[in-house]
């Protein structure tokens, strides 16, 4: 019986995936495929260069292991798809996917960040370029998201029929609902701070000089250039129409928004948006390409063959500094 369009204790969950139905599970297992084998590959380069860090290559091979974690998820969430399953099993692995979730998107903004302190303050010294400070800087983000889940982890509220259902329209309580709402807010703020570091690193390349007018140095300022604007829309494309949703779909998860219609289309807007922000383990490595150029020259010698030139290349020793314009 449906009362003022919520459901009652007594109903099954009349929450469903609609449209998706075939095609969530089907993006997740593609997804896992490809993103487990370019972040493997990427763990294994990162590996093999880890004698030369600098604070940029601490932050990628921390967002690899994340993407890493990350997918190693979603064979579950394939497997439980649209099923009940062991309750605890079911939070433990959505949370766990959260963690991973969250922790690229604090990853890729250090990532940022780095490259805005080495290309705008050139000649600042900061303390967390020092490959030192951004190994603890890494262990921070998974210190305060591990801590962050607690609470969810803790809770065992099954008042909703949706809440038997893995990895699916669960409801949320005031404590639950305010965290999910604060961490909207704090992406929001990351994000536009994301943004405002890209404009002025694109602002500060359009005024560096690359060869004094010669035509291949000026060609090769606008590539400069353009590859700036690849980590903000790989960013952009992943996340932000996730987070859009979210205030919507936590309100519908608190029963502030109680219309069933209404619950139905955010739950769909939400599955849709999530599968598109796990694409984001799969597009990092092309953000690890291009900004590193030892990453690329070994991907590069692997697709040809050329592994003793691999190893050679990543025994050497460069200087931090030299990835400057490589974004």
């Amino acid at each position: 019986m449906l009362q003022g369009g919520n459901l009652t204790m007594n109903e099954s969950c009349k929450i469903h995936d609609g449209i998706l139905s075939p095609f969530v599970p089907i993006g997740y297992i593609v997804i896992c495929c490809i993103g487990l084998l370019c972040n493997t590959i990427t763990l294994y380069i990162f590996f093999l260069r880890r004698h030369t860090d600098s604070s940029m290559a601490v932050y990628m091979r921390h967002l690899a292991l994340a993407d890493t974690l990350l997918v190693l998820c979603l064979p579950l969430r394939v497997y439980y798809h649209n099923k009940v399953g062991p309750f605890y099993l079911c939070k433990v692995v959505g949370i766990f996917f959260y963690i991973n979730m969250y922790s690229s998107i604090l990853f890729l903004s250090l990532i940022s960040l780095d490259r805005y302190l080495k290309i705008v303050k050139p000649v600042w010294v900061f303390r967390i370029q020092k490959t030192k400070w951004s190994h603890m800087a890494s262990y921070i983000v998974w210190v305060l998201l591990i801590s962050g889940t607690i609470p969810f982890l803790t809770s065992d509220s099954q008042k909703h029929p949706c809440d038997k259902v893995c990895f699916h329209f669960h409801s949320k309580g005031t404590v639950g609902g305010t965290i999910n709402l604060t961490t909207v807010l704090f992406f929001l703020a990351f994000y536009v701070a994301f943004l405002g570091f890209y404009v002025k690193i694109t602002n500060k390349l359009r005024t560096m000089s690359m060869g004094n007018g010669d035509s291949k140095a000026q060609s090769r300022k606008k590539r400069v250039i353009m590859k700036t604007f690849l980590v903000p829309a790989i960013f952009t494309l992943c996340f932000l129409p996730y987070h859009s949703i979210r205030i919507p779909y936590v309100l519908a998860q608190m029963n502030v928004i109680g219309d069933l219609h209404s619950q139905q289309l955010l739950h769909i807007l939400n599955e849709s948006t999530l599968l598109l922000s796990t694409l984001n383990s799969c597009l990092d490595p092309i953000i690890y390409y291009f900004l590193n150029s030892a990453y690329k020259k070994t991907v590069l010698c692997a697709i040809q063959g050329k592994f003793k030139n691999m190893y050679a290349l990543n025994r050497r020793r460069i200087s931090i500094n030299r990835s400057l314009t490589e974004i």
